[in-house]
């Protein structure tokens, strides 16, 4: 019984190391790697592409891929130069009239302060202070801690903001050459491909091949999947938002309609983030019309989210929200802004190695010493 327990206790602490083991590895190679991986997924995508220009076009196949890497590196340079050229436009816009949002809060603040409730509020306070001047002393000490904190806090983000342009503009040669590496790395990748595929297959043992093809089958529906759901989701509310903004006759509608796009990935909250408050504020501010119009916008985004989200998670394998939240919650943590993306797909892989029963047989393989 003994010899029992110490072999499963010896089985156990292998398994574990050797989880460790890959772990580090990732954790210590991605960063050095990361540009082969990238190419690597981009491959991946313009194989269909490629193997249709060989077989169709009669095309060799490194002019195949050479063609695949125009389309693709040609149209994401189209798209995103012309997103960027269309936000940094209204952006600069946006700054321009930023000046007249700043007079209208300060005219509302001033009217809201002059009002006869908070002049009647003001009053007491006078009192208060003049019965106990002892007071005096404390309220100015704090008003003074509350300007110092506010300062800091509006300097802390104005320099925060000046050095992140400092190491975009600073880190562009960089970016330069991972993108020089990217486009070589998938050049050479798709051109060899069945060759890498059958090096890689060969690199499996034998035992564990199925799994691994059940794993790499699964992953492919629910990873891939999941991230076509999300982009189409993600796009149609851009797409909602866009119209409806323009119809309301708000400007930078485009940015605004990138940004709640963006915001969309939340589970359940998502554009009401941004949406409820801004409605608000219209109501408040008394611009009524605005407000009616985000409100018919922000309901028709939800009837229209109701209506696809269904049919477009229907063909891929998502998560629950709570898990997808957990997952943007860690990601964002440990990786930043990209791990809104890492998080969930992490959970997605997860869900996907568990569905390929790799933690049963790693049980199995633990307490019986066999995988299956």
């Amino acid at each position: 019984m003994d010899n029992i327990i110490v072999k499963r206790l010896l089985r156990g602490f292998w398994v574990i190391t050797a989880l460790a083991l890959v772990g580090l590895a990732f954790y210590w190679l991605i960063p050095l790697l990361y540009p082969f991986l990238i190419a690597w997924l981009i491959a991946y995508a313009m194989n269909p592409l490629v193997g249709f220009l060989q077989k169709k076009v009669k095309l060799p196949r490194w002019l195949a891929v050479t063609l695949g890497i125009l389309v693709f590196f040609g149209g994401a340079s189209v798209v995103l130069s012309a997103v960027v050229t269309r936000s940094v436009k209204e952006l600069i816009h946006l700054t321009q009239s930023f000046d007249l949002h700043i007079e209208k809060w300060k005219s509302f603040f001033i009217s809201w302060t002059q009002s006869e409730g908070i002049q009647n509020i003001i009053g007491e306070i006078n009192k208060f202070i003049k019965n106990n001047p002892d007071y005096q002393h404390t309220i100015n000490q704090n008003i003074n801690r509350t300007t110092e904190t506010i300062s800091s806090v509006v300097t802390n983000m104005v320099t925060s903001f000046l050095n992140g342009i400092v190491n975009l503009l600073t880190s562009l040669p960089n970016l330069g050459v991972i993108l020089l590496v990217i486009i070589l790395a998938t050049f050479f990748i798709s051109k060899n491909w069945d060759r890498h595929l059958r090096s890689m297959t060969g690199w499996v043992p034998l035992p564990f091949r199925k799994t691994v093809k059940d794993v790499w089958g699964d992953l492919q529906k629910a990873l891939f999947g999941y991230l076509r759901a999300q982009f189409i989701m993600i796009s149609i509310t851009a797409v909602i938002v866009l119209a409806g903004l323009l119809i309301i006759g708000v400007d930078s509608a485009f940015t605004f309609a990138l940004l709640i796009g963006f915001v969309d990935l939340l589970p359940y909250l998502g554009v009401g983030t941004i949406m409820v408050p801004w409605l608000v504020y219209a109501y408040i501010s008394g611009d009524i019309r605005l407000g009616i119009g985000l409100s018919i916008l922000y309901g028709v985004i939800l009837i229209a989210r109701q209506l696809i989200e269904p049919k477009v998670l229907a063909s891929s394998v998502g998560l629950d929200p709570l898990p997808t939240l957990i997952g943007m919650f860690v990601g964002l943590k440990l990786f930043g802004v990209l791990g809104l993306i890492i998080g969930p797909v992490s959970f997605v892989v997860i869900s996907a190695v568990n569905r390929a029963n790799v933690f049963r047989d790693l049980r199995n393989y633990i307490v019986n010493g066999r995988i299956h």
